[in-house]
């Protein structure tokens, strides 16, 4: 197959209008990276695949609704579908949470099983689920370049090189974004309640 010229952009809109060609290149063009976040998230390569797999479907489902530009602020298109990655990985995780709370197991008794500390308390998730908010918060906060530098950076795992070619920016502004991005976040999570 040869390699489609157009942009991840380009693709992107073509896919909302129902070109499944364009849909196969941005699979091909992204698969990698999505999976590699979906697994940093999910820690199992089961998990991660599922969770992509609904990813690409909200992508096929919602390309048409990306848009590059929002209330001023450039939205890349990595960074829209790194949002949808990591919104089907969190889905995941809640999902397994709230299996792990309602299943009891049993021992062959029928008496309860001892959990043991493999399963996180009520507790520890929902502390996991507020710091998870208030990162998040912190990051909605951000200009729109710093908070998209470091979810490339940190979401995604890209190095400053790459992090500067998909943004299309030099790489000493980068390295300064995510630099002024990481003071912003820490000083956020400071003032909303302490670090994580």
């Amino acid at each position: 197959m040869r390699d489609d010229p157009r942009s991840l952009q380009a693709l992107l809109a073509d896919t909302g209008a129902g070109d499944h060609a364009a849909f196969e290149e941005v699979y091909r063009r992204t698969r990698a990276h999505l999976f590699g976040l979906a697994l940093r998230m999910l820690g199992r390569e089961q998990a991660a695949e599922d969770a992509l797999q609904e990813a690409f479907v909200s992508v096929w489902k919602n390309a048409g609704s990306y848009r590059s530009n929002v209330g001023g602020e450039d939205i890349q298109p990595m960074t829209w579908l790194i949002a949808i990655v990591r919104n089907k990985a969190l889905d995941s995780l809640r999902a397994q949470a709230r299996r792990r709370e309602t299943a009891l197991p049993e021992n062959e008794d029928g008496t309860p099983a001892d959990i043991g500390p493999a399963s996180p308390s009520a507790l520890e998730l929902f502390t996991e689920a507020a710091r998870s908010l208030r990162i998040e918060g912190c990051m909605q906060a951000l200009d729109g370049t710093h908070r998209q530098s470091l979810a490339l950076a940190y979401y995604q795992g890209l190095s400053h090189t790459e992090v500067a070619a998909q943004m299309g920016a030099p790489l000493g502004s980068v390295k300064a974004w995510i630099r002024r991005g990481l003071d912003k976040l820490k000083a956020c999570l400071a003032a909303d309640g302490g670090a994580p």
